[in-house]
């Protein structure tokens, strides 16, 4: 497919870049500079490392503030789980940014403009272009505005990482024990959803659904973590 006009998403997003090459640049995939030499553009890997640090910090500034009774310990695990690959290619995914990617034609038709580790550096690429163009604090005001909302959803509440929550619980019983495993997989490759168990000692069990493998254990942890505290 034909990626859609960067000014359709400065548009949606009610963004508006001085510097239209920098923005450009956050979505342009490797493959598609490869292929183009003669245009004489730059890839968006640079960026990328740039995003990722501005995410880092804009995410530690919101729990710090937002979240004033959690420990130290819990906000460094609650970022490492809303900075990783999964939650980026969500939120890539609710800007709809993988219809903005400029791809070389091997990467489009192996289906790269739905890859996970893809979408995910897109987000970050795109986050370090609006640093440079626009500084700290209208980042933190665009992700204020369009993603920290996102994380308060149950939709989203997977960042909370039930699963090392419900290890916890299993584990101060003498010979706790649980595992999980995939029971179910719709959908095309672009758009599955997976279900999956997870079995506590032998007897207890809950169901979870998600898009990612991983994603259905965690509400599967959510279900059960529920499911005791109702015992």
């Amino acid at each position: 497919m034909n990626p859609r006009p960067l000014t359709e998403l400065e548009k949606e997003l009610n963004v508006s870049f001085r510097q239209t090459d920098l923005l450009r640049q956050a979505f342009t995939h490797s493959s598609y500079v490869n292929e183009h030499h003669k245009e004489h553009v730059m890839d968006n890997e640079r960026l990328e490392f740039l995003g990722d640090a501005v995410l880092e910090l804009a995410v530690s500034d919101f729990l710090y503030h937002k979240k004033t009774e959690m420990p130290e310990g819990e906000m460094t695990r609650l970022r490492a789980n809303i900075v990783c690959e999964e939650s980026l290619y969500r939120f890539s995914n609710e800007l709809h940014l993988q219809e903005y990617v400029m791809l070389g034609k091997g990467e489009e038709h192996t289906g790269g403009r739905q890859r996970q580790a893809l979408l995910a550096d897109v987000f970050e690429a795109f986050l370090g272009a609006m640093y440079i163009d626009q500084g700290m604090d209208l980042c933190q005001q665009f992700l204020e505005k369009n993603i920290f909302p996102l994380l308060e959803n149950d939709a989203y509440s997977y960042v909370m990482d039930y699963k090392t929550k419900l290890q916890e619980m299993v584990q101060k019983e003498k010979d706790g024990n649980l595992f999980y495993q995939i029971t179910d997989e719709k959908g095309p490759a672009h758009d599955k959803e997976f279900s999956a168990e997870v079995i506590v000692n032998d007897t207890k069990k809950a169901i979870g659904k998600g898009r990612t493998k991983k994603t259905a254990e965690q509400f599967a942890a959510k279900a059960m973590i529920e499911k005791i505290q109702r015992i």
